[in-house]
């Protein structure tokens, strides 16, 4: 009898042990960024014409791995990664599309991974740059853990990931800034560290572009999002009133006030759903194309007919600034749970 007992006591004990080192090894390892770093300064950049007419894109890149044969576990699916060979195509066919429109001025991605289990080891700033060999890259990492034990059945371990503005103009300074809030704990191990990365790039007006790629939180109760936005809305005011030209892009993981879907049915607009206030900034210019989705839900794989989709990718610019066009792309969410945006603007 005291044999069995200690033998339950072990096999109790065991998982205990488990999660507790999983728990010392994730507080040791914690990325724990400062409310600023600076990526990138340079004193002499080379001032750009305020007169240009300049192309702009936001493409959250779904790491390569969030194609539409994807359905993921975070999302209500199961699935956590998907194959190597589908990856690598995923990959191939987000930088033939990059590249097609290499043209462009500026480049705002999200979820570029570099060295992550979730999609085996690839690094995504190397193969953009290989794309936009002339281009200025700069990354600011807002995922960055050792080991992510979630699911049990198959965790998704090391995760190495962020947001990566490309540009052809080169920018004087690029900052990246930790966004307010956390997860609860003991979520606030795992999960992102959320950022926005501000470029500035001089003109030969004497003033600044100043260019923001945000990735803001989701599956959160919309606390995480709102002290966000609070954030950037007062980056963004602080900005403008020194008389610069400001433009904050990517995956606001929210919709624009008051958007109104010209897509489709299958819209998603349940609790999980979160619309930016329509008094957020007034005479700012919400810039987006409302008759094509940027995200769709991954509980499973895309089916045109039934799966659900949204507008969360967009751009937000000041009044001083008028856009001339803006067009999502519908891919078919081939390659990536999001589409891309593009959009052309001059500043006044």
């Amino acid at each position: 009898m005291h044999r069995f007992i200690k033998t339950v006591f072990y096999i109790m004990a065991l998982p205990l042990a488990v999660i507790l080192l999983i728990l010392l090894h994730a507080h040791l390892t914690l990325y724990n960024p400062p409310p600023q770093k600076i990526l990138h300064q340079e004193v002499d950049a080379v001032l750009t014409n305020h007169t240009d007419t300049f192309g702009l894109m936001t493409w959250n890149l779904g790491y390569a791995g969030l194609g539409d044969d994807m359905d993921f576990f975070y999302d209500g699916g199961r699935q956590v990664r998907t194959s190597r060979e589908r990856t690598m195509e995923n990959l191939s066919a987000i930088g033939q599309f990059i590249q097609s429109h290499q043209r462009l001025d500026f480049f705002l991605f999200q979820e570029a991974d570099q060295g992550s289990r979730r999609s085996y080891r690839i690094h995504m700033p190397d193969s953009i740059s290989r794309v936009l060999p002339d281009a200025h890259l700069a990354f600011g990492k807002n995922y960055d853990v050792r080991f992510v034990p979630v699911p049990w059945y198959a965790p998704m371990g090391r995760v190495l990931s962020g947001v990566l503005t490309a540009s052809h103009p080169k920018p004087s300074e690029v900052v990246r800034y930790s966004y307010p809030g956390s997860y609860p704990y003991p979520g606030s191990l795992f999960n992102l560290q959320r950022c926005l990365l501000l470029s500035r790039y001089p003109l030969t007006n004497g003033k600044e572009l100043v260019l923001i790629n945000t990735h803001n939180s989701a599956f959160d109760d919309g606390d995480l999002r709102k002290k966000q936005m609070d954030f950037l809305k007062n980056l963004l005011l602080d900005e403008f009133e020194k008389g610069n030209y400001v433009i904050a892009g990517g995956d606001f993981n929210q919709c624009p006030p008051a958007f109104k879907s010209q897509f489709s049915a299958n819209v998603f607009n349940d609790e999980k759903v979160m619309y930016i206030p329509g008094d957020f900034l007034e005479d700012w210019h919400f810039v987006y194309d409302p008759a094509v989705p940027t995200n769709r839900r991954v509980v499973a794989p895309y089916d045109a007919e039934t799966t659900k989709t949204t507008l969360i990718d967009f751009f937000i610019m000041s009044p001083n600034i008028k856009p001339l066009s803006v067009k999502g792309v519908h891919l078919g969410f081939r390659h990536s749970d999001h589409n891309p945006v593009l959009s052309e603007f001059v500043l006044l």
